[in-house]
C-alpha cells in the first residue's frame, strides 16, 4: 500500500472547527517553550544551590547535596512525571491534594516541577565540577579580602565557576526541552502531543512528525546559537583560556 502524502495538511482546519493543524503544532511549541524555560529556572536556581552544597566545608551538607543529586538523577525521568502527577496529590494532606488535582493547569505545573528537580541535579553536578576547577587561591583571595564564607561564593566563586560550566549548562538546557516531550504521558498537549494529535485525526503521520522534528531541530539550534554568544560574553581572557 502507498502512503498518500499530505502536506496542505496543515492548512486544514482540525476537529475542533476553531484552529488549523499548523496552529495546533504552534500551540504545542508554546507549551513546549514554557514547560521547559519554568523547569528551566528551576533547575537553575536549585542546582546552583545543590551545587554549593556540595563543596562546603560542613560533611553533612556534602553528604546531603549529593544524596539529592543521587535521588533525582537516577530515577529515570518518566518514572518520576508518574509520581509527581500521580501519586504526590495523594501523599499530600486531602484539601491539599483535592486542590492540586483540581488546578486547571495540572499536567503543566507537575511537568515544570518534575522537570525543575530532575534537571537540577545534573546542573548541581556541573557547578560543583566548576567551582572544584577553580584554583584554591580564589576561595583563599575572598577569605583574605575579609570576605565572609557566603559573600566568597557569591561575589567569587559561583561567578567564575558558571563561566566554567557554561558550555555543559547549554547542553541541559537543550536536553530540557528535549525532557518536556516525556509530559505527553500525563497530558500535557507540548509540541510532541501535539504532533500525535495531529496524527490520530489526520492519519498523516509522516508529515505530523516531520514537522515536530523540524521545529525542535530549529529552537535547538537557536538555543545553540544564543548560548555561544553568551559564552563569548561571559568569557574572561586569562581566567578560561580566552585571549
Amino acid at each position: 500500500m502507498n502512503y498518500h502524502w499530505n502536506w496542505a495538511i496543515f492548512g486544514e482546519v482540525s476537529p475542533d472547527g476553531v484552529n488549523t493543524y499548523w496552529e495546533t503544532l504552534v500551540s504545542g511549541l508554546g507549551w513546549t517553550l514554557a514547560v521547559s524555560l519554568s523547569g528551566w529556572i528551576m533547575a537553575l536556581a536549585l542546582g546552583m544551590a545543590v551545587g554549593v552544597l556540595r563543596t562546603l566545608p560542613s560533611p553533612w551538607l556534602r553528604r546531603l547535596g549529593t544524596a539529592y543529586v543521587e535521588v533525582f538523577r537516577n530515577v529515570p525521568l518518566l518514572v518520576q512525571m508518574f509520581l509527581w502527577f500521580f501519586v504526590m496529590p495523594e501523599m499530600l494532606p486531602q484539601a491539599a491534594g483535592d486542590w492540586l488535582k483540581s488546578l486547571p493547569n495540572a499536567p503543566f505545573v507537575t511537568a515544570f516541577i518534575c522537570l525543575g528537580f530532575f534537571t537540577s541535579a545534573r546542573v548541581a553536578v556541573q557547578v560543583t565540577s566548576g567551582i572544584e576547577a577553580l584554583s584554591r587561591g580564589q576561595r583563599l583571595a575572598g577569605q583574605a579580602l575579609g570576605l565572609t564564607l557566603g559573600q566568597t561564593y557569591r561575589f567569587v566563586l559561583l561567578p567564575l565557576a558558571v563561566r566554567v560550566v557554561l558550555p555543559p549548562l547549554a547542553s541541559e538546557f537543550l536536553n530540557i526541552i528535549k525532557n518536556s516531550s516525556v509530559a505527553l504521558t500525563i497530558g500535557l498537549m507540548e509540541l510532541t502531543a501535539s504532533a500525535r494529535a495531529i496524527q490520530e485525526f489526520s492519519f498523516q503521520v509522516f508529515e505530523a512528525f516531520t514537522a515536530a522534528t523540524l521545529i525542535y531541530v530549529v529552537v535547538n539550534l537557536l538555543v545553540v546559537v544564543g548560548m555561544h554568544w553568551l559564552e563569548r560574553r561571559l568569557a574572561l581572557p586569562g581566567t578560561l583560556g580566552r585571549h
